[in-house]
């Protein structure tokens, strides 16, 4: 009997079993990840930044004169009116300096007065030739120093009268007082701080920006794009956001060499005076970017502080790219540089895959996503 045809058999029958393993084997091998094609969205970016909130106003009330403290008109906390009286310093000896000042001030007018008379009679003696010119204009000299004393006097006069008014102390406008840290009956100089007065109808929010975010607000500006008008929020410390938007008022003529950032003002309003001088919180602002591409977080992986993702080829294989975030919103990057609308970049298993490999791709639709960020 012939076993050669049969042992040939039993090899091809061998060598395409191994061979139908081993193609399944790579097929097995080959992952099936998803996959997302990225397309412009529009969204909103919030930008915050750290903000030192001021009254609109904020003046030290300080004495311009040294006296006993005699009266408190007022409270700490409490709202004041422009003109309204707050502190009144013993005036006693004011008083007595202003009586010396007016009187000072009638002697000098009685010798401007005598003077005046002089001339007169001088005159009527010149006019008859009994005595010389020289006489009239002796007693002209006089009556110019007199005048002048009489000058002199009137100053005095006007410097009494003002320390008396300075004795009566009142609010430079509207607005809140703060702490008054001396009593009744203190000595107070020259200089000691009384206490301050706040205007709070708005305050004043100062934050710094970096140089880029500046460029972008500015060119946001030039154009009128972008900027809606509640897109300044501010956030106070307990993390709840102010009832009111603000408004970028102005900003500095120079950046700090030492940070690179630039100092910018929003204006609040503050009916209900909830915000104080000197309250911290966060500013928030919001712009608009049109046709964005937004990248899931997860479907990043970063070498050496740089941001990758894997791009799809068209043979299935798959490839490292890296692309520059502008920022992040929730669990997604917005693009900056280094991705394009249509790439098709894989959204899970990222870690499973290295460059080069080939997987097998599930679409994802990108609008599903975007929708539950």
């Amino acid at each position: 009997m012939n076993i050669k045809p049969i042992i040939y058999c039993a090899i091809i029958i061998v060598i395409t079993g191994c061979s139908s393993n081993t193609e399944n084997k790579k097929q097995k091998e080959i992952p099936v990840l998803p996959v997302i094609q990225l397309k412009p969205e529009d969204t909103s970016l919030q930008n915050g930044y750290v903000a030192d909130v001021q009254a609109v106003q904020n003046v030290e009330i300080r004495s311009k004169l040294q006296g006993y403290l005699e009266k408190i008109y007022v409270d700490e906390g409490k709202p004041v009116s422009k003109g309204q009286p707050l502190f009144k310093l013993n005036d006693q000896q004011f008083q007595l300096d202003l009586a010396k000042a007016r009187a000072g001030v009638a002697d000098a007018k009685a010798a401007v007065h005598a003077s005046e008379l002089e001339i007169k009679r001088i005159q009527l003696l010149v006019d008859k030739k009994v005595i010389s010119k020289t006489e009239l204009e002796l007693a002209q000299s006089k009556l110019k120093g007199a005048q002048a004393r009489l000058n002199e006097q009137q100053a005095i006069e006007d410097e009494a009268a003002l320390h008396l008014s300075h004795t009566l102390i009142r609010a430079p406008f509207n607005g809140v007082i703060d702490r008054i840290p001396l009593k009744l009956g203190s000595l107070i100089n020259e200089g000691d701080l009384l206490t301050t007065v706040s205007d709070l109808s708005e305050v004043l929010a100062y934050f710094r920006v970096s140089e880029n975010e500046y460029l972008e607000y500015v060119r946001n500006l030039q154009t009128n794009k972008n900027l809606p008008d509640n897109n300044v929020k501010l956030i106070l410390s307990d993390g709840s956001v102010y009832g009111s938007s603000g408004k970028i008022e102005t900003m500095e003529g120079e950046f700090d060499q030492g940070t690179g950032s630039i100092a910018f003002r929003a204006r609040f309003p503050n009916p209900d005076k909830i915000l104080k001088h000197g309250s911290t919180g966060k500013i928030s602002i919001t712009t608009q970017v049109h046709n964005a591409l937004m990248v899931p977080q997860k479907a990043v992986f970063d070498i050496q502080d740089k941001n990758y993702v894997f791009v799809l080829n068209t043979d299935s294989t798959v490839k490292m790219k890296t692309f520059v975030p502008r920022t992040r919103i929730d669990r997604y990057f917005v693009v900056q540089s280094g991705l394009k609308s249509g790439d098709k970049i894989v959204y899970e298993g990222v870690q499973n895959i290295r460059d080069g490999m080939r997987i097998e791709p599930r679409m994802l639709a990108a609008d599903s996503l975007l929708a539950t960020r």
